[in-house]
Order: C-alpha cells, then sequence, then structure tokens
C-alpha cells in the first residue's frame, strides 16, 4: 500500500491558494482529493496525492515557494494527538526524539533523521511517496515545518546555523530569506536543518511536570503501532466516511491511494471484506451511540451513514433482534441495576 498522510498535512491549503488566485477544488479534483474532506483533520488521504497537489498548485500559481508559504500555517496541532505530548516534553531533545519515532502516526511519507556530531545537530527529511514524483514543494514544506517545531521550543529569535535543500534555488529567494534568513543554501548533499547540538538540552519553556504524566499515559493508550494493517487502515477511514454519506470502495480506495481491486485483494488476505468491515464498524459504533441518550435515532442514522432513518431501523433490528428504542430502554434499565 502506498504512504498515506493525515489531511492536516494540507492545512492552509485552501487559504493559500485563494490568496494566491487560485481556485483550490479543480485543483484537488484533479488528484482525487476534496476540499470539504479537509475538514475532518485526522482523515488519512494519499500521501502522492498531496505531493502532486503542491507541485500543481506552485505551476499554476507561478510561486516556487508555495510549499514553503503552506508551512508558514502549521501549528502544534497539525500534528495530531502527539502535539499534546510533545508540549509536555521536558527538552527539545525529547520532544523531537518522540516526534520522529512516532512519525507514521501522522504522516507516512516522512521519514526524517536526527544525528549529532561535532557538537552540531542535523535534522534531514526524506520522502517515501512508493513512485517517483517532483516533490520540491512538499520537501520546502516538511523543512519548514521542522523549522517552526523548533522555533517553538526555542524561541521566535532562534536561527538555525543552515537550512539545506538539494534543489536548486528559485529565481526569487525573498520568501526563503524572510523564513529562514541567511542561512539557506541550495544544490546541498541533503534537505534538512543544521544547528548546535546544545540547542537540544534547552527546556521546552511549554512543559507543564505535572501534566507530564497525563500526557504519557494518554499517549500510549492512543499510540498506533508502525506496522498497522490494511484492515485497520479501512476501518478508520469508514468510521471517518459513515457520517458523509459517501462511504464507499471508491471513496475508501482513492484516500489510500490505489484502485478498489487491490483493497479488495488485501481485505481478502485478512479473511475480511470491505461489507463485513462497514458492518462490523456500524455496529461497534451503533452501541456507542444508542446507548447515548441524548442523541436521537435519526441524528444516529445519519451518522452511521444510512439514507433514512427507515432503513437504519430495519438494520438496526437485524444485527440486534429488537429496535433500537428497545435496545436503548433495555441497556437503560440495566445501568439502573
Amino acid at each position: 500500500m502506498r504512504p498515506l498522510v493525515r489531511t492536516a498535512a494540507l492545512s492552509g491549503y485552501v487559504e493559500l491558494s485563494r490568496s494566491l488566485g487560485l481556485d483550490p477544488q479543480p485543483l484537488m479534483k484533479r488528484v482525487g482529493l476534496d476540499a470539504a474532506g479537509l475538514a475532518v483533520q485526522d482523515r488519512w488521504i494519499s500521501g502522492a496525492a498531496v505531493v502532486h497537489l503542491l507541485e500543481l498548485s506552485a505551476a499554476a500559481a507561478r510561486h516556487e515557494d508555495f510549499g514553503l508559504r503552506m508551512s508558514e500555517f502549521r501549528r502544534f496541532s497539525s500534528l495530531g494527538p502527539i502535539s499534546l505530548v510533545l508540549r509536555e516534553e521536558p527538552d527539545v531533545r525529547s520532544a523531537l526524539g518522540l516526534m520522529l519515532r512516532h512519525e507514521h502516526m501522522y504522516n507516512e511519507v516522512l521519514h526524517t533523521r536526527l544525528s549529532e556530531r561535532d557538537g552540531l545537530a542535523t535534522i534531514k527529511v526524506g520522502l517515501d511517496l512508493g513512485e517517483p514524483l517532483e516533490h520540491r514543494q512538499a520537501t520546502e514544506l516538511a523543512v519548514g515545518a521542522f523549522h517552526r517545531v523548533l522555533l517553538g521550543f526555542l524561541g521566535a529569535h532562534w536561527r538555525p546555523l543552515s537550512v539545506c535543500f538539494t534543489h536548486p534555488a528559485p529565481a526569487d529567494t525573498g520568501t526563503h530569506r524572510r523564513v529562514f534568513g541567511s542561512t539557506v543554501e541550495f544544490g546541498r548533499e541533503f534537505d534538512g536543518i543544521v544547528f548546535y547540538a546544545g540547542d537540544l538540552d534547552s527546556p521546552n519553556a511549554m512543559s507543564d511536570p505535572q501534566l507530564r504524566t497525563y500526557a504519557r499515559q494518554y499517549f500510549e493508550a492512543i499510540a498506533v503501532p508502525r506496522d498497522t494493517t490494511v484492515p485497520d487502515r479501512v476501518r478508520e477511514l469508514i468510521e471517518v466516511l459513515l457520517p458523509t454519506g459517501r462511504c464507499s470502495i471508491e471513496q475508501v480506495a482513492r484516500s489510500l491511494g490505489v484502485d478498489r481491486r487491490t483493497v479488495h485483494r488485501h481485505l481478502a488476505q485478512s479473511g475480511e471484506t470491505f461489507s463485513s468491515l462497514l458492518n462490523a464498524t456500524r455496529v461497534q459504533l451503533a452501541e456507542q451511540f444508542v446507548a447515548n441518550g441524548r442523541r436521537s435515532l435519526t441524528e444516529i442514522a445519519d451518522l452511521l451513514g444510512f439514507s433514512a432513518p427507515s432503513a437504519f431501523s430495519r438494520w438496526f433490528r437485524e444485527q440486534f433482534g429488537c429496535t433500537a428504542r428497545e435496545w436503548r430502554e433495555r441497556r437503560g434499565q440495566t445501568a439502573e441495576h
């Protein structure tokens, strides 16, 4: 399966595109993405589609600094749940180490390494797309995002020793100089950031020692292993797509960056089908939603992706042997005892 990224990887894309005179929706459609889907930051989408989109947008806007401009929209929250833990790490070294070890939780395309030698620390950024693609914009977005993370820890006045890119310089380096200062270099042997290793031992000013243990416990409960299976990915996408009313094998395949046959083949190897996972996910969610008396059954039908409450009612009776209302009443009586 091709690597995926969270939709948060496109944070600021719509705003930046419009500010440069672009209509983002047609560009996103060209790569199989939907602007409306960006509202759900934890949805996983094709990394290759995102990389291709950035290149198309840079060309359409005639701005070679498109990816770097997007990095200026980055916030800690763009990293997802791991951002809550990073804020409470005691120092920069610990925070970066955690961020890189669990990189797969927010971006499967990124492969970043941190090394130290002769008093210098180097963050090297690599991209694994599963196919040959031009990725200048994605690289500059990634390096710019790491630069912003370091600024968040070390303060707005911090400056790296050098910011390196393997590609040649753009015709106009104004944005690069504004973001990185005079330390940016092009045509180097790697993409990344070089700074004093002593900066890694700087205390994290955002950290609250009393919250650190709670943050770690929370993260350990939600941490996803690197070897997440295809059925796991499909279940996550089904849960995200159900409330949109567009939960189909075609939409899931598009989000994974493959065709529907590939999804079917991987699921079959695990003894699953798309229908079985869809139904199992609905059963699990239905138990949670119906048990919550504050949700109406009509609302639950929408959340589970049914076209009408009557369709939800028939499905629920088939699965649970009673109506949703009866199930809710029985659950309430059990809770009282």
